[in-house]
């Protein structure tokens, strides 16, 4: 029996190039997947300053921004960077097996 969570499939690899974003939902919950320079990140599609998705938000420095108000969020670990948000966003783990992607809980 192996306790490896459930995972979802993203897609193909090729379908999210470098600097690209989608979104996934992982057991209704709905997670932005970025690809940085070459590396998958998923987050929570959910900014924790205001409830606002982070899905089309600027990507720089490892850092996503959310539009709303600015808050930027690590990509590799959640963490809040600017203000005015000061909660980290939830990560998830992404695998790529294939040339498919999947993102799944930590």
């Amino acid at each position: 029996m192996s306790d490896t969570p459930a995972r979802t499939l993203v897609g193909p690899t090729a379908s999210i190039p470098d600097g690209q974003q989608t979104t996934v939902d992982l057991a209704g919950v709905s997670v932005v997947i970025v690809n940085f320079e070459g590396q998958y990140y998923a987050l929570r599609n959910n900014c924790t300053h205001k409830d606002f998705p982070l899905l089309g938000g600027d990507v720089s420095m490892g850092r996503i921004t959310c539009e709303k108000h600015g808050a930027k969020f690590e990509l590799a670990t959640g963490k809040a960077k600017t203000l005015p948000a000061v909660k980290p966003v939830k990560i998830y783990r992404t695998h790529v097996e294939d040339g498919q992607l999947y993102v799944s809980e930590l």
